[in-house]
């Protein structure tokens, strides 16, 4: 392990994978990550890299569908990662160790157009389904509304969960809410696990776009100063609840957009706490950084800096435009997953 990497993890960050590539998977376990998430787009690209024809084979012999096959290899794939991280489950007594599977994006489908009450009932049931027999297997619920109104049956059934797709305040506190309420149903809480998974570059592109004008010492802190706010509100909600378990935030998003940034700036800026979840080239890059960091999570800029932040950010409407991104970036890719399984399954049939 890096010295880089070191100091990350000695001053208070978990350092998970946005992969669950094997053998990525395998190298940031040494470089000292702890547990991994997947997607669509992740499952894609690893299908078009041709290491898993074997497997979609096997699978079309079988005469699974398109659709059964991609949920075939993700869920074979999350396995195979939480075999890895199955030591850090084991040492960390449900703490850590985790690798994130994702629910079925198509629930939000705006094409689709399912009723809510058919949406909420649907995460449900896909969240009892693809967590049954796993013990650091957790499940990933968008924080849309369907998403939210289904995290307090979830919860109840002993299931973890991440609540991904959560850009404001609101929004994490009406999932942490649903959440705190499950585990106050749970006869122990032994094995409440939560964690809230705040996406922060995006929200720096949204501001680029959308307010040029914020000075140098605002534009591209934005969604770090969201961030480490939610970190902190998190902080103080569960002091006091007494939980076994750490109910925690993941910094998502956290690959740099702009070229003039550091690849590691978001790495930084909220080292110290809680859960960090990486693309690799990101851990990479703080590997090899030269950087020794420390705990800056619960330093905010300037008053000045907030001031100017809080008195030009629509934040209601950034909700609005990410959240409307981030449904079309969460159903779009399961779309595309199974229409290249369509095109791989063609080139074998002609093979």
């Amino acid at each position: 392990m890096s010295d880089s990497l070191r100091s990350l993890i000695e001053c208070g960050t978990k350092l998970w994978l946005d992969s669950i590539d094997p053998d990525l998977v395998a190298e940031n376990r040494a470089l000292g990550a702890t547990g991994a998430t997947s997607n669509p787009i992740i499952i894609a690209d690893l299908i078009k890299t041709g290491r898993f024809d074997n497997r979609i084979q096997e699978r079309v012999a079988l005469g699974q569908s398109d659709d059964e096959i991609a949920w075939a290899m993700a869920d074979q794939l999350v396995s195979e990662a939480q075999s890895v991280f199955a030591d850090v489950s084991r040492t960390t007594e449900g703490n850590d160790g985790y690798v994130s599977f994702e629910l079925d994006p198509l629930i939000e489908d705006p094409e689709l157009d399912m009723p809510h009450d058919q949406r909420v009932a649907k995460y449900i049931q896909l969240a009892k389904q693809w967590s049954a027999g796993h013990t650091n297997r957790m499940i990933k619920v968008p924080a849309t509304p369907a998403g939210l109104d289904a995290l307090e049956e979830i919860v109840v059934a002993g299931i973890p969960v991440n609540v991904t797709l959560i850009f404001t305040q609101d929004q994490y506190q009406a999932a942490r809410d649903a959440c705190w309420r499950g585990a106050q149903q749970l006869g122990q809480q032994n094995t409440f696990k939560s964690v809230y998974s705040i996406f922060v570059s995006r929200i720096d592109v949204y501001t680029q776009n959308r307010h040029p004008t914020l000075s140098a010492d605002a534009q591209g802190m934005v969604g770090i100063v969201n961030a480490q706010r939610i970190w902190a509100d998190n902080e103080a909600f569960w002091g006091d609840k007494n939980c076994p378990l750490q109910q925690e935030i993941i910094f998502a998003s956290t690959g740099t957009k702009r070229a003039e940034d550091k690849p590691w700036k978001y790495v930084a800026a909220l080292a110290g706490s809680d859960i960090q979840t990486n693309p690799p080239k990101t851990n990479q890059a703080v590997a090899e950084s030269g950087e020794i960091f420390d705990r800056r999570v619960d330093q905010l800029p300037q008053q000045a800096v907030l001031d100017e932040i809080d008195g030009q950010v629509d934040f209601s409407h950034m909700y609005e435009t990410l959240m409307s991104e981030g449904i079309a970036k969460f159903a779009s890719p399961q779309k595309q997953l199974i229409e290249l399984l369509r095109e791989r399954r063609a080139e074998m049939a002609e093979a």
